[in-house]
């Protein structure tokens, strides 16, 4: 079992910056990749960045340039940093991990709202 608990959420004016952090706790050695997901009200919810246990990143398109993830050693807490946010942006951020055991996990969300 892992857990997953996010944090960092909140309310912030266009063009700024939040940091989201994910804490992992449990078997986190199964770990084999974390990613960030968005779901935004009446949309399904969509991938936008992911960290392998090599290091290799992924992210959407839409936030190319703008987001990094990034993640400590021991997979205890990976984090987006979200730099030059949009009102698109906002959304509920669930932090996702998938093990090697074929397992996923989903932590409980966190809000971002993006607005003057």
């Amino acid at each position: 079992q892992v857990q997953l608990v996010e944090s960092g959420g909140g309310l912030v004016q266009p063009g700024g910056s939040l940091r989201l952090s994910c804490a992992a706790s449990g078997m986190i050695f199964n770990i084999n990749n974390m990613r960030w997901y968005r779901q935004a009200p009446g949309k399904e919810r969509g991938l936008v960045a992911g960290v392998t246990r090599g290091g290799s990143t992924t992210y959407a398109d839409s936030v190319k340039g703008r987001f990094t993830i990034s993640r400590d050693s021991a997979w205890n807490t990976v984090y987006l940093q979200m730099n030059s946010l949009r009102p698109d942006d906002t959304a509920v951020y669930y932090c996702y991990a998938f093990t090697t055991g074929l397992r996923e996990y989903w932590g409980q969300g966190t809000q971002v709202t993006v607005s003057s």
